[in-house]
């Protein structure tokens, strides 16, 4: 199967992930790619402890990120999750298959302004969204699975 679902979400793992978006891939695994997490053990151990019992959860920086993933089993179904377009745009650059991204959650804060309702980008993340649109990438945003998926190259051309 592979990577069934590919999510920025400043957030990582929480609540809307857990139900939403678990149930309706049908997920096995959570992968994420971050460094800062990968790199501060007591951070590490909250992200994978939020996650079900039974979803294998596991966090890499961008180089063990982009092995685990170009290296996934036949009956791994893989939620990706990353704080940041950058990340994505680094993994395909390493050779990782993306054919959707999916914004979640990308909060106001500093250098950032509103793209769309309640998510908010900088320039530089607009572009790195630009970039991934540039190689094929499908990358719309969707909360929640039930949510309508908004196209976001129409946000960014």
């Amino acid at each position: 199967m592979g990577i069934v679902l590919a999510r920025i979400d400043d957030r990582l793992i929480h609540g809307q992930v857990m139900t939403s978006w678990l149930n309706y891939t049908g997920a096995n695994r959570i992968i994420i790619v971050d460094e800062e997490t990968a790199n501060d053990t007591f951070l590490k151990m909250i992200v994978t402890s939020v996650a079900p019992a039974n979803i294998r959860t596991e966090v890499f920086d961008i180089e063990g990120g982009a092995e685990i993933l170009s290296n996934l089993g036949e009956s791994d179904k893989v939620i990706v999750l990353v704080k940041s377009p950058s990340c994505y745009v680094e993994l395909l650059k390493r050779g990782v298959a993306l054919e959707k991204v999916n914004i979640g959650g990308m909060g106001a804060k500093e250098g950032r302004s509103k793209f769309y309702k309640n998510i908010s980008a900088s320039e530089e993340e607009k572009g790195w969204l630009k970039e991934l649109i540039d190689n094929g990438v499908n990358v719309s945003i969707q909360i929640i699975a039930e949510d309508k998926s908004i196209d976001v190259s129409k946000l960014v051309s």
